[in-house]
């Protein structure tokens, strides 16, 4: 009797074992300046450890592709437009190209790729800040030389523009781009559910088991979190922060987010993180958290109207949060 009450336990524990999901895979790279994060929950070890192997050869692939101040396609095109001559590019830039500028258009330019003259000139195209205020008169000429994404010409996948002081860098684009190329590579390899972090930018596939993925936002002041969120199948959520790339100089902080109508950091904002759902939802979430980041708290909720933003949370330089009220319920 014994030993067939022992015969039944082991029945059993191998039974709840065999329906119990494989441990989460977790894998973590450096890629795009950041910590990148991707976890897979509920497939099996071989089968999540490709499709995260997959993800991380996309990310990788995109930071050369768009290094804006290191050798890639993006800084050869820089050059040619530099000088004034046309450049041929992939059709894959030449799409990413075309999705900036409507981007930019639709943000009446406050989301402007365009400027990365002026993020160079400010000392952020480098590992770290070179922490120096530009000359004003620099800053006044790359300003009033108007460079913006409709300055483009963009067909049969070659790139020209007549404003020769157009310079692009993607870096408040290709962290969200790569969510979405994620998700697609996940849903390709059978993925199901899975969370993808890039530095903050965040995007869910499916679900945690039994729960939503529960995500962090950070404060941009103080350790730990300002608040959390629970990310439904689908959504992404992107932060434009000054706390990110930053210096200071006399007690004064310069951050990485330029405001393209005076060339210097934008300085209404600490923070700014927006969510989107469904198809692009990581590239929207991405690039339009700038435009309400540099336009400020005075123009947040009317920006946010027309982008279409209807999830976001603001922290602004007095340190007051502002919740739409789409995302009030779903904060804790």
């Amino acid at each position: 009797m014994k030993s067939s009450r022992h015969a039944l336990w082991l029945l059993v524990a191998w039974a709840l074992a065999a329906c119990s999901p494989p441990p989460p895979h977790q894998q973590q790279s450096y890629v795009f300046g950041t910590l990148v994060d991707v976890t897979v929950y509920g497939a099996p070890e071989a089968q999540a450890s490709e499709a995260t192997a997959a993800v991380l050869a996309r990310f990788d692939a995109l930071h050369r592709e768009l290094h804006a101040w290191q050798p890639s396609a993006l800084s050869r095109l820089n050059a040619a437009l530099a000088r004034g001559e046309p450049a041929a590019v992939s059709p894959e830039l030449a799409a990413m190209l075309l999705d900036t500028r409507e981007l930019s258009i639709r943000s009446q330019h406050l989301f402007n790729p365009a400027v990365g003259g002026l993020i160079a000139l400010w000392g952020f195209h480098g590992d770290a800040p070179q922490g120096r205020v530009p000359d004003a008169a620099a800053i006044t000429d790359r300003v009033e030389a108007r460079p913006r994404m409709s300055d483009l010409v963009i067909a049969n996948n070659t790139v020209t523009t007549s404003n020769r002081a157009v310079q692009l860098d993607l870096g408040g684009y290709a962290k969200g781009r790569a969510l979405d190329d994620a998700v697609a590579i996940l849903k390709a390899h059978g993925i199901a559910n899975a969370l993808v972090n890039i530095g903050g930018n965040v995007t869910a596939l499916g679900a945690r088991g039994d729960r939503p993925w529960r995500v962090g936002i950070q404060h941009p002041r103080q350790a730990g979190t300002l608040a959390t969120l629970d990310l439904h199948d689908g959504e992404a959520i992107g932060t434009s922060g000054d706390y990110q790339r930053y210096f200071e100089v006399a007690g004064r902080r310069y951050s990485h987010l330029i405001d393209p109508r005076t060339g210097r950091p934008a300085t209404g904002m600490q923070a700014v993180t927006v969510l989107f759902g469904g198809p692009r939802a990581g590239t929207l979430s991405d690039a339009l958290s700038k435009p309400l980041f540099i336009g400020g708290a005075g123009q947040l909720a009317e920006n946010a109207a027309r982008l279409g933003v209807r999830n976001y949370l603001a922290v602004d330089a007095t340190g007051e949060t502002h919740v739409s009220p789409d995302l009030a319920d779903r904060l804790r």
